[in-house]
């Protein structure tokens, strides 16, 4: 189904993935979206995501700050740099206004003054939806959903949408469940509440701890 983004509120978009549907453009200027309800769900469990052994070694040796909403904006920018984007003007500005209602939050990975990864989403009840992540650095990406599913758990958050899984997410320990099964963990998901600010982000060595626990 098809709709005008001029006439789509902040309300009625987080309203939507309350109701397990997202929005999508077929390019950065098109004027229209899309609602997306997948027959099959990619979704990553909070408490067993994969950090490989080298990208372990990676995240150690790497000289990177983690931070969460620093530049939001500039997240959603980045992982819409791409020839090919689903990422609208019009859907970046919506979700811009949803991170100014705490509704959509950010975690970036910066190298000195430079953005070099990042992952964004929006949040409802213990649900979070992955939007889209980026990476300019090797690993980038890989590191903040690291950091993300560890500070997804510790604020309380029991789901973690990534609406597809592709062969990355995989490798992460991301799964793919049936429509109905991601509706009913939705519905669970909204029957309570989390912040993702409530706890500071984790240090690297909880993170990591966590593929010692899991390995």
């Amino acid at each position: 189904m098809r709709d005008e983004t001029t006439t789509l509120t902040p309300q009625m978009l987080l309203h939507a993935y309350q109701a397990g549907i997202f929005p999508m453009a077929e390019s950065r200027d098109d004027s229209e979206l899309f609602w997306v309800d997948p027959r099959r769900r990619g979704i990553i469990p909070i408490n067993d995501f994969h950090i490989s052994r080298s990208l372990a070694r990676h995240m150690r040796s790497a000289n990177w700050t983690i931070r969460i909403n620093t530049d939001f904006d500039g997240v959603v920018a980045a992982c819409a740099e791409r020839e090919d984007t689903w990422i609208s003007h019009d859907i970046a500005r919506l979700y811009s206004s949803l991170h100014q209602m705490a509704q959509a939050h950010s975690l970036e990975i910066w190298e000195e003054s430079d953005l070099v990864g990042g992952v964004y989403g929006v949040v409802a009840g213990t649900a979070f939806f992955g939007e889209s992540m980026f990476s300019k650095r090797r690993d980038a990406s890989k590191t903040a959903l690291a950091f993300l599913t560890k500070h997804l758990s510790n604020c309380g958050f029991t789901l973690f949408d990534t609406q597809f899984l592709t062969d990355h997410l995989a490798t992460l320990g991301a799964i793919e469940i049936s429509r109905a099964d991601y509706h009913t963990q939705l519905h669970e998901a909204l029957q309570a509440q989390a912040s993702f600010t409530a706890k500071p982000l984790p240090s690297l060595h909880e993170v990591l701890q966590r593929r010692t626990q899991t390995s």
